[in-house]
């Protein structure tokens, strides 16, 4: 019963008290009314025994004709006992005459105990309530009447009782099913509104969260439940709204920044540059060098940064039909001129492979995906980009054979700021926001980016979809299941 519904045990419940009422009643109604049958069948039995005793001397067969003691001595049995043996039994039937009784049943006649009446199964003449008491000439007499009226009377009020308490439990399942579910519809409700709540997105953007319990009633249990159902939405809607409200600060921030920062940035390349056409000194020509290479690096950063946060704050991309074998190759010819020791490969369809979007965002998930391979691989690594079509949808794949993602690190690969290592080294340049750009731009051509990695084989997959998406439906997907952190 624990893994049925709260409604069909509560029914269950009800109807299990009500049959073991039922069966209380029948059993205490079908006792006393036996009991009380009986005790009338002995009232009889006293009668027919004195009649019995007064004609013992009658040289008729022993016991008193039918009409001498009531209808209710039919079938009346009398025999007299001598000295411990049955001298002779007699029955008389409602209808007339007697009727010996069989010698295989005297044994049943003797050795009872005076005027205390006894019941005794006599064989094929049923069940009889026997009464010994002394006759006139010293032997004893026996009267007996039959059980058989008292075990009908029984048997049809029994008999009666189950039809009643089957009838009344069916009616009482009926009803209680209907009483019951209209009593838990308000719980049906709170379930509801709490799956409604269940079904949004709360993990970014900003959330209305306006479903509530509509049941508060505080006399009644599921009233309570509903009440606090609802003091702790208004809680967390006030909470996500607060984190909205943070975030949207956080990425104004982060954008105006960004922003501030282009314009010293590029006037410090520039004064870098003039400075150093000019006749200078090695060691001020090194420091002007690594003054310039530094502004580029901290420009990259903050032109990903600015990036990063026109994604986040929902800006749209430009849309076209982008050929992704074009970009494929180009992206592979520049990575092979920047990483030359490694071995790359292509793998995609004669035909050319399109998809709506922002071309240019696009060859920058390519680029940070190959500068990926490369920056984290040793020279020699195989490295492939295959392209492959499915139904709705196309699967750019980045797969290289190096030595792949500590275990421990996958689950963090597209956060932003994350590295293949605790320490705050720089090497390689390396910012630690590419395959969070890969992600943002991904998601914002309504597309999922995930990877697997294992030693000697690690893939970095984006699924794109192949028509465009309607303004109706560009709610940013989740967050693929199984993420690795950048190597």
């Amino acid at each position: 019963m624990r893994a049925r519904s709260l409604r069909t045990r509560l029914v269950a419940t009800t109807l299990l008290l009500l049959a073991v009422a039922s069966a209380v009643i029948v059993v205490v109604t079908a006792v006393e009314l036996r009991h009380f049958l009986l005790s009338r069948l002995d009232e009889d039995l006293q009668v027919a025994s004195r009649v019995q005793v007064h004609n013992d001397g009658d040289p008729a067969p022993p016991g008193p004709p039918p009409e001498r003691i009531g209808p209710r001595a039919f079938d009346a049995l009398t025999a007299v006992v001598r000295n411990g043996t049955v001298v002779s039994a007699w029955v008389f039937p409602g209808t007339g005459g007697v009727r010996p009784v069989p010698q295989a049943e005297y044994q049943n006649l003797t050795g009872l105990t005076e005027n205390l009446p006894v019941t005794t199964d006599l064989g094929p003449l049923g069940t009889y309530r026997l009464l010994a008491a002394d006759g006139a000439t010293g032997d004893v007499l026996v009267t007996g009447l039959p059980e058989q009226r008292v075990q009908d009377t029984v048997g049809r009020l029994v008999n009666t009782e189950l039809i009643v308490a089957a009838v009344t439990l069916l009616g009482a399942g009926l009803a209680g099913a209907v009483v019951v579910r209209r009593e838990l519809r308000p719980l049906e409700r709170v379930a509801a509104t709490a799956a409604r709540v269940s079904a949004l997105q709360l993990d970014r953007g900003e959330v209305s969260l306006v479903e509530r319990v509509p049941d508060v009633d505080p006399h009644t249990e599921v009233g309570q439940v509903g009440s606090a159902l609802n003091h702790m939405l208004d809680h967390v809607g006030s909470a996500l709204e607060a984190r909205h409200d943070s975030e949207v600060r956080l990425r104004q921030f982060v954008a105006d920044a960004s922003h501030e920062l282009r314009t010293p940035l590029s006037a410090i390349r520039g004064y870098a540059e003039l400075s150093r056409r000019g006749v200078l000194t090695p060691e001020t020509e090194y420091s002007l060098a690594r003054i310039s290479s530094q502004a580029e690096r901290m420009t990259t950063l903050v032109e990903d940064l600015l990036l990063l946060a026109r994604l986040d704050a929902g800006r749209p991309l430009e849309q076209g039909e982008v050929d992704l074998t074009r970009l494929i190759v180009d992206a592979v010819s520049d990575a092979h001129v920047a990483g030359p020791g490694h071995r790359w490969q292509l793998d995609f369809p004669d035909e050319p492979v399109t998809v709506p979007g922002d071309g240019s965002r696009l060859a920058q998930v390519l680029a940070n995906l190959l500068a990926n391979a490369r920056a984290h691989t040793p020279p020699g690594t195989r490295v492939v980009v295959a392209l492959a079509i499915g139904p709705g949808s196309v699967h750019l794949s980045v797969v290289d054979d190096g030595p792949g993602i500590a275990p421990d690190l996958l689950p963090q690969v597209f956060e932003r700021f994350a590295r293949g290592s605790s320490s705050r080294s720089r090497r390689n340049g390396s910012t630690g926001l590419g395959l969070a750009i890969v992600h943002a731009v991904v998601t914002a051509h309504h597309g999922l980016v995930d990877v697997t990695s294992a030693p000697g084989r690690t893939a970095f997959t984006v699924h794109l979809p192949r028509t465009r998406t309607t303004p109706a439906a560009q709610q940013p997907p989740s967050r693929p299941a199984h993420h690795a952190r950048r190597r």
